[in-house]
C-alpha cells in the first residue's frame, strides 16, 4: 500500500514584508494607547434627557436624532424633573451680512453666520458643561441676476452649517470630559436659575417660552465647528 503525504507550504516573507508587519503592529498599539477609536456609537453618561430645543424644528429634530443614534439607550422626556440631565439652549441665531458691494451698489458676496450657545446640567442643576458657544462662518459669492438660484444656495449652505453644528454638539456631549464631569457633578457649581420655581400661568391666559434667549454677561468659551477654541 502506498500512502502519500502532503507537505504544507508556508509562505516565505521577505525582510520588507516583515518590517511592514512590525510597523503596522506598532502603529495599532500606538493608536490604542492614545485612545483612538473608530467613529461609532458613543453612549452618553445618562439615560434620560430633557431639552428646551424645539423638537419640531429642523435643527431640533436633527439634533435629537443624532443624539439617539450616538446613544441608542437615551430617552427624551418632556418634564425636567424626570430627566437625569438637562440640555438647555441659551441662544440659536443665524445672520446674513453683506461682505462686499460692487460699483453699482449690488452685493457681490455675503457672509453667513450661525451661532449656538448651550449648557448641560444634571437633575440637581450642577453645571456638567458650562455655557458653550459654537459658531460657523461661511463666505458666499452672490449674483443679483440669478436671485432665486442664489437664495436656494444660501438655504443649502445654512443647512450644511447647521448639520455640522449638530455633529459638533453630539461630539461635545459624548466627550470624556463631559462623562467625567457628570459622574462627579456633586462638586460642580450650580445654575441657580434652574432651581427657581416657575410661575404658574394665570387661568385663561397662555404663556410662550422664547426659543432663543439673550446672552448673559458671563464668560462663554467660543468654539469653532472644527473643534478649535478661539
Amino acid at each position: 500500500m502506498h500512502i502519500s503525504t502532503t507537505k504544507l507550504a508556508f509562505p516565505v516573507l521577505t525582510p520588507q514584508q516583515c518590517w511592514r508587519g512590525l510597523v503596522c503592529i506598532a502603529l495599532c498599539l500606538f493608536l490604542a494607547a492614545c485612545g483612538f477609536r473608530l467613529k461609532g456609537v458613543s453612549p452618553l453618561p445618562f439615560d434620560t434627557l430633557y431639552t428646551n430645543i424645539n423638537e419640531n424644528s429642523e435643527f431640533g429634530s436633527n439634533l435629537l436624532r443624532a443624539i439617539a443614534a450616538s446613544s441608542p439607550g437615551i430617552r427624551f422626556v418632556s418634564t425636567p424633573a424626570d430627566a437625569e440631565a438637562r440640555l438647555t439652549q441659551l441662544q440659536n441665531t443665524k445672520s446674513l451680512r453683506e461682505l462686499s458691494i460692487n460699483a453699482e451698489g449690488q452685493v457681490e458676496e455675503y457672509e453667513l453666520n450661525l451661532e449656538f450657545v448651550f449648557q448641560l446640567t444634571d437633575n440637581q442643576g450642577h453645571m456638567v458643561l458650562p455655557p458653550t458657544a459654537l459658531r460657523s462662518t461661511r463666505e458666499l459669492p452672490y449674483d443679483p441676476t440669478v436671485v432665486q438660484a442664489k437664495e436656494g444656495e444660501i438655504t443649502m449652505v445654512f443647512r450644511e452649517m447647521q448639520q455640522s453644528l449638530v455633529s459638533q454638539i453630539v461630539r461635545r456631549l459624548s466627550s470624556p470630559e463631559v462623562t467625567e464631569a457628570f459622574e462627579n457633578s456633586a462638586s460642580l457649581p450650580v445654575d441657580e436659575s434652574l432651581l427657581k420655581p416657575q410661575a404658574e400661568p394665570t387661568p385663561g391666559t397662555t404663556t410662550q417660552t422664547p426659543e432663543m434667549g439673550p446672552m448673559s454677561p458671563r464668560s462663554v468659551p467660543q468654539i469653532n465647528l472644527d473643534g478649535s477654541s478661539y
